[in-house]
């Protein structure tokens, strides 16, 4: 008898609301898969930069590659060393939340200040505890990347198609930038996972990720539309949050792969 829960896809996103790295396998660890979120982009008063305001960050495709991570927009290329950074701490907020980061190097900033018109830098997060999530609904705090809120976002494949069912133009997984994407019998049913073993890797979850204004922005065009926000308004509205996926920690390290069976 084959799995009913199995992992078809995993994604990183290097630097925060930029395009992610389609993976065939990632190493889980407490602030979310390794080199998934520890840059992101700032501006002059190091104030954190999405494609809410920016959609045309998701026209930034990264990818890594023998150390470095590489920077593709348009018809132009970039590049830094995963481990590169200037020394001075710099004091930022992800939402309500209050992080240590650090600059990568002065030319990177000046490249993406360059091709997004006003001035920026990218900086790091480097440290296990430099930025601290606290759940409202557990009452707990985690160590977190740069990410939104929590490590990881899993979706569930019915939860998808389901929603495609109602669209008229269709769209993909993409439009919700998830970690783990699995196979499954029926929409939404990761929202009532509780715990679960993935490879070696041990999972909680957290609780269904509420969905913004950000999901309307098609990636591949970089052009903000009314849907899916406004169909998934009609019938995921939960206590004035539209919920999609769900928001999942991992509580050891090691390593996932795609054809993994979900265990519970």
């Amino acid at each position: 008898m084959s799995a009913v829960h199995i992992v078809k896809e995993l994604y990183i996103y290097p630097v925060k609301s930029l395009a992610g790295i389609n993976c065939q396998s990632a190493y889980a660890e407490e602030m979310g898969f390794e080199n998934d979120r520890r840059w992101m982009l700032v501006d002059a008063e190091n104030k954190m930069l999405t494609q809410r305001e920016y959609p045309i960050m998701s026209q930034f495709y990264p990818q890594i590659s023998e150390g470095k991570i590489s920077i593709t927009f348009k018809d132009q290329n970039h590049d830094f060393l995963i481990g590169e950074h200037l020394d001075q701490p710099i004091a930022v907020k992800v939402w309500e939340d209050d992080s240590d980061v650090v600059e990568v190097n002065k030319n990177t900033s000046t490249w993406f200040s360059e091709h997004l018109g006003f001035e920026c830098k990218l900086v790091k997060i480097i440290r296990k505890g430099d930025r601290k999530h606290e759940s409202s609904k557990l009452k707990e705090t985690f160590n977190v990347s740069l990410a939104d809120g929590y490590p990881y976002l899993m979706i569930g494949t019915e939860s998808l198609d389901f929603l495609n069912e109602k669209l008229e133009d269709k769209i993909t997984i993409l439009r919700f930038r998830p970690n783990i994407v699995i196979s499954s019998q029926k929409a939404h049913e990761e929202d009532d996972f509780v715990a679960f073993k993935i490879g070696e890797v041990q999972f909680r979850n957290i609780k269904p990720c509420g969905r913004c204004i950000m999901v309307n922005n098609d990636p591949q065009k970089g052009v903000v539309k009314k849907e899916p926000l406004k169909t998934l308004s009609k019938y995921r509205n939960v206590n004035n949050s539209v919920l999609f996926g769900t928001n999942i920690v991992s509580l050891n390290s090691g390593l996932i792969n795609v054809g993994d069976e979900i265990v519970f």
